[in-house]
């Protein structure tokens, strides 16, 4: 039976409360900053005031329509300082040396609030004026740990599934999409036998190759399959995920894939969909942010369409990355942590529908519009978040490198079986580390 999404997410949070308390609290600080205490207005005179918002490569000009609004009603100084990839490690590099800013954008899953010290060094969220204004099936979707909600969503959550080429699909005769695994295969290998390339993947650049694993295991998910990794129950060498990973290695092995799967970058993945040298790819919504470096909506729209796949049938899987949410941080100054809160009421409040229009993007909140702008892949996207499982990085608490360990197989250093075992041992490792139970 399919479990609820909110119960899977708060499973993670009753477990990841306990590595919290095992390895991450601070014995000096006692329990976490309050919240405590009205949230400022909107236009409150912030005049003299800076606030520093650390954001990623590929974040730090999503706030730009925020900040000019908020600094011109407010008074406001907003200073974004990028932090250089692997952004989440040097976040938490300059975290633990007591170094934070503001605000920031962050991963709002249980496990990265939990690799942040949430409890100590991030402001509490509960009472946030923006609650009730958020899509009811997403306002819980992510951003909480032991019932606290830590992370403002301000888009929408990433989803893995399928982009493809609808003229690919047109001029192969395919007029109806995948319903389940194995259709979605064997529409593969009648491409294949059409002369087109059924699937691309990047196997070079790695981050993307976990996603071929994760979406087979989309109704495992909804069935608890990441409480019973979390509790040493079940493992990556154990048939479910063991499996996703076989399956993935003998569809590379049939060649379904791009001959230049071993060398082929995300760039590269980008421009053979949508120039149809490739059918189809698994990918999650950054990707599509690049095809709208590459094209306009209207032909993104005549191009490029979205489903999303899972071993039974259409179900997403979600993954929120740090450029879906914010985080204010418990810096000990009254005053600018007030700042901070009214930055992020006002983002979600009378700014936040110049940020959707800005960026292009799907709205959270149903008084606020999605933009005439918006590809209806990215549509199709947000559509099927409502019933869309948890990711790994979603639900469970470490996330081991299971992207490198496949990308190995890609190169044929790793067979499948290692690429568990590798994965599983430091999955292992950072749950102990973390003071996990069944470790």
């Amino acid at each position: 039976m399919k479990t609820n999404l909110k119960r899977r997410v708060a499973g993670v949070a009753a477990v990841a409360v306990v590595l919290l308390s095992a390895a991450c609290s601070d014995p000096g600080s006692g329990s976490a900053a309050s919240s405590s205490g009205e949230w400022p207005a909107q236009d409150a005179d912030l005049s003299g005031t800076t606030l520093t918002i650390w954001a990623a490569q590929n974040s730090n000009k999503l706030p730009d329509s925020v900040i000019s609004g908020f600094e011109d009603l407010t008074g406001a100084d907003v200073e974004v300082v990028t932090i250089p990839d692997p952004y989440e490690q040097g976040v938490q590099t300059k975290v633990a040396t007591g170094d934070m800013p503001d605000l920031a954008f962050w991963q709002p899953t249980a496990s990265q609030l939990t690799a942040l010290n949430a409890r100590t060094n991030l402001l509490p969220l509960d009472d946030a004026p923006f609650l009730d204004d958020y899509d009811p099936a997403l306002r819980d979707i992510t951003g909480i740990l032991d019932d606290t909600r830590y992370a403002a969503l301000i888009s929408t959550p990433a989803v893995e599934g399928v982009y493809y080429n609808k003229e690919v699909f047109e001029k192969a005769g395919i007029t109806d999409l995948p319903t389940d695994w194995d259709s979605f295969v064997e529409l593969g290998r009648e491409l294949k036998k059409q002369g087109e390339t059924p699937f691309f993947e990047m196997g070079a650049d790695r981050w993307a190759t976990q996603w071929w694993v994760q979406v087979q295991l989309a109704e495992a998910a909804n069935d608890g399959l990441w409480d019973r990794v979390n509790a040493g129950e079940e493992s990556f060498t154990d048939p479910t995920i063991q499996g996703a990973i076989d399956t993935y290695s003998d569809l590379i092995d049939e060649g379904l894939f791009n001959s230049d799967i071993k060398t082929a970058t995300f760039e590269d993945q980008g421009k053979a969909l949508l120039d149809g040298d490739a059918a189809m790819v698994v990918q999650v919504n950054s990707f599509f942010s690049q095809l709208q470096q590459l094209a306009d909506t209207d032909e993104l729209d005549q191009k490029i369409g979205f489903f999303p796949i899972s071993a039974e049938g259409n179900v997403g899987t979600f993954i929120p990355d740090q450029s879906n949410a914010m985080v204010a941080f418990a810096t000990g100054d009254e005053a600018q942590e007030s700042a901070a809160k009214q930055l992020l009421s006002y983002w979600l409040g009378d700014g936040y529908g110049d940020f959707v229009e800005a960026n292009s993007t799907v709205s959270l909140e149903p008084g606020v519009p999605t933009p005439d702008g918006v590809p209806q892949a990215l549509l199709d996207v947000s559509a099927s978040l409502g019933d869309s499982a948890g990711s790994m990085q979603a639900l469970a608490i470490a996330n081991p490198d299971l992207y490198i360990n496949l990308a190995d197989m890609i190169q044929g250093t790793k067979p499948p079986v290692q690429v568990a075992e590798a994965t599983q041992e430091q999955f292992a490792q950072l749950a102990k580390a973390q003071g996990a139970e069944g470790f």
